[in-house]
């Protein structure tokens, strides 16, 4: 389908097309000499390894050896064929390109149950919108949120809406719609009566929510019933489209400001987002239900190192929000937990109050996580007692001795030594047992994988042989300098002795061959293979001189040429070995003069 667009176009947008901006859709990234560095989005990580070459337009991940150019990137990260990131790049770049056979693109996509639910969810998501906003069977839940501070502008910019008390208002628009009703069902849309097999509604009499992927795609609903009934709230089940755990509500609205304050702010549920978001304090993002897992907090980590847990002030809302502080903390973010007022949640507090009050009064005013624990521990106890004081001290002090920073433990040592007139070395030492007794339980656990890629592959590159090292260095220069590719391909052509390496070298020939000029990020188009991909990436990351010299060029080549006469050397060795393992000293003398010979011959060569 490729052919379908001309190639000048591709090259246009290509040309056009910052991979920077491009990543940074995604990825926060921070300059580092010539290069940008941030956490992949392929595999999870607290050490950035993910390193973005605005000179080359190509990334490469030193962990997981992840690499490509813009459009490979969102390929990779959206799913998208090569047709669809060229027109997300075009339209980005404001480039138009020629009409697609409709026809043929909506037909194979047609077979796609991930199409079907995409489209199904996107229709009815209109669908309770209009049924909201326009109907009179709307209205009672309409006037609901309204009455709850919801304005027209947040039931249109989240896209609330209203299932009817129905068991077929969304089945019979479906079906007039030919939706395929199975499709619909596998999507959690519909259920399916066990007796007779007909499709009815899964939610009905519920004000929805629409919950989005981070492309602003409508991939699941929440359902909170008007009235009285049971579950109060109804979500939609995992899918091939919805993994609650791996996104997060609002984030395709709140991602730009997210990245323009630096700092994201966690709520717990939609309702708080939305009043909120719709009251000027957009860089809020909730879990779905559930407790902040791994891929939600990475995801947060993608795009800031700052983040305010804000959760309501119950005791269930106190201990999710210290389990999401502590799974930010692991993926890298700086962390602080609101305080709200006994029996208010975030909702609560802006309207009564004002989105103002909220970012200063509540987020401005949010404490670190130790400060927030010491008071958390304070709670239900009576200081003044001796027995509860000590108990309340010995809390604070294994958590001041799980902290990382030196600083840290200083401050919050310092502060329980003013307060309750104790000897800061007594703190210090008892600090430090409860120091050993962690680090004694973390030796007995499995070790877990060192997180600085970058490092271990610098040393692991050090590691190979001369002539890997030697190939690689000349396919880097090869890809950027079109006359070093013509002296290595008339001196080696695709004698590389790694297969990888001759592949790469047979496709930059090829490359060159076609009248294309010295483009990294363009002649990784042409690598079909992924593995070729990953490899061809990271040598294009070698940090290399501008020039190679014609010496140092041609010490690279006899590296790569000779290698086969070594191995043949290294044969040799065993044969002698076995003639003197059998007492043939003859034969492993003749084999030794053999050897001489071979060795002299490499030498005369140099």
């Amino acid at each position: 389908m490729s052919a379908r667009i001309p190639e000048e176009k591709i090259e246009a947008i290509r040309r056009s097309t910052d991979i920077v901006d491009v990543v940074s859709d995604y990825v926060q990234l921070k300059k580092q000499g010539r290069s940008f560095f941030g956490l992949c989005p392929f595999h999870g990580e607290s050490t950035p390894s993910f390193s973005v070459a605005p000179d080359k337009q190509i990334y490469h991940c030193f962990g997981c050896g992840t690499g490509g150019n813009a459009f490979s990137f969102l390929m990779e990260i959206e799913g998208y064929n090569f047709i669809e990131a060229v027109q997300t790049l075009g339209q980005r770049a404001g480039i138009e390109l020629p009409e697609i056979d409709n026809d043929q693109q909506s037909s194979s996509k047609a077979s796609s149950d991930k199409d079907v639910m995409l489209k199904a969810h996107g229709f009815l998501g209109k669908l309770y919108n209009y049924c909201m906003v326009k109907t009179p069977e709307g209205k009672q839940a309409k006037e609901y949120l309204e009455k709850r501070g919801f304005t027209e502008e947040m039931i249109e910019k989240f896209q609330l809406g209203f299932a009817p008390d129905s068991w077929d208002y969304a089945t019979n628009y479906l079906t007039k719609r030919n939706y395929p009703l199975s499709k619909v069902a596998d999507a959690g849309l519909l259920s399916r009566r066990e007796f007779d097999g007909k499709y009815f509604d899964r939610f009905r009499n519920r004000i929805m929510f629409p919950i989005w992927d981070a492309k602003g795609r409508t991939v699941a609903f929440g359902g909170r019933i008007v009235g009285s009934g049971e579950p109060k709230y109804l979500n939609s089940p995992e899918t091939a489209l919805f993994q609650k755990g791996k996104m997060l509500y609002g984030f395709h609205l709140s991602r730009s400001s997210i990245r323009m304050k630096d700092q994201a702010i966690l709520l717990e549920g939609y309702v708080d987002v939305i009043s909120a978001y719709g009251n000027g304090v957009e860089n809020v993002v909730a879990s779905l239900g559930t407790s902040l897992t791994k891929d939600q907090a990475r995801l947060i980590r993608r795009q800031t190192d700052s983040a305010i847990v804000c959760y309501d002030s119950d005791k269930a809302g106190i201990n999710a929000a210290l389990r999401a502080a502590e799974e930010l903390q692991e993926a890298g973010c700086y962390v602080r937990i609101a305080k709200m007022p006994n029996g208010l949640d975030p909702d609560d507090y802006i309207q009564k109050y004002g989105a103002d009050r909220f970012e200063k009064d509540v987020i401005g005013a949010a404490p670190t996580v130790m400060a927030f624990k010491m008071e958390f521990f304070r709670t239900g106890k009576n200081l003044s007692d001796e027995g509860e004081r000590i108990r309340y001290i010995e809390e604070v002090l294994r958590e001041i001795s799980g902290l990382t920073k030196a600083v840290e433990r200083d401050h919050y040592l310092r502060q329980l030594s003013q307060e309750f007139s104790i000897s800061l070395d007594a703190l210090k030492q008892q600090a430090s047992q409860f120091y050993k007794e962690r680090k004694n339980k973390k030796d007995k656990a499995p070790p877990k994988r060192d997180n600085n890629a970058r490092k271990n592959f610098y040393v692991k590159k050090r590691l190979l042989p001369a002539f890997h090292n030697a190939e690689r260095i000349l396919l880097a220069y090869m890809m950027r300098d079109l006359d070093v590719a013509e002296k290595v391909q008339e001196e080696v052509g695709g004698s590389f002795n790694i297969d990888e390496h001759s592949a790469i070298a047979a496709y930059l020939y090829s490359f060159y061959a076609a009248g294309h000029e010295a483009d990294i990020s363009h002649f990784m188009e042409q690598l079909s293979d992924s593995n070729l991909v990953k490899i061809a990436s990271e040598l294009a990351m070698m940090d290399l001189n501008n020039d190679v010299s014609d010496k140092e060029l041609q010490d690279y080549i006899r590296q790569v040429l000779i290698y086969p006469e070594w191995i043949k050397i290294e044969e040799k060795e065993k044969e002698k070995k076995e003639a003197e393992s059998k007492q043939d000293f003859v034969q492993a003398a003749k084999i030794a003069m053999e050897i001489l010979e071979m060795k002299k011959n490499l030498k005369n060569s140099s």
